[in-house]
C-alpha cells in the first residue's frame, strides 16, 4: 500500500503555486521595473491585483485540501509547463 505525507505533498503544491505566481507575474514586474514612458503602470498594477487574489485562492485550497487527488486536482489546474 501507497501512503501519500499530505503535509509534503502540500509543501509541493505549494512550490508549484509560487512557481506559476511567478510565471504569471513576470511580464508586469518587468513593465513596472523598467519605468518606461507611455506604459500604463496601472493596468500592469491592476494584472497583478488579479494574479495575486488567484493565487491567494489556491493557497487556499492547497491548504484545505484533504488528501492527494484533491491536490493533484488544484495542482493541475494552473500547473506551469515544462
Amino acid at each position: 500500500m501507497i501512503t501519500v505525507n499530505i503535509s509534503k505533498a502540500k509543501d509541493i503544491a505549494h512550490e508549484l503555486r509560487r512557481a506559476a505566481r511567478a510565471a504569471e507575474f513576470a511580464p508586469h514586474d518587468e513593465l513596472i521595473a523598467r519605468r518606461i514612458p507611455g506604459a500604463d503602470d496601472a493596468a500592469a498594477e491592476a494584472a497583478r491585483a488579479g494574479i495575486r487574489a488567484k493565487y491567494a485562492a489556491v493557497q487556499a485550497a492547497v491548504d484545505a485540501a484533504a488528501d492527494a487527488p484533491a491536490l493533484v486536482q488544484i495542482v493541475n489546474e494552473f500547473k506551469v509547463s515544462p
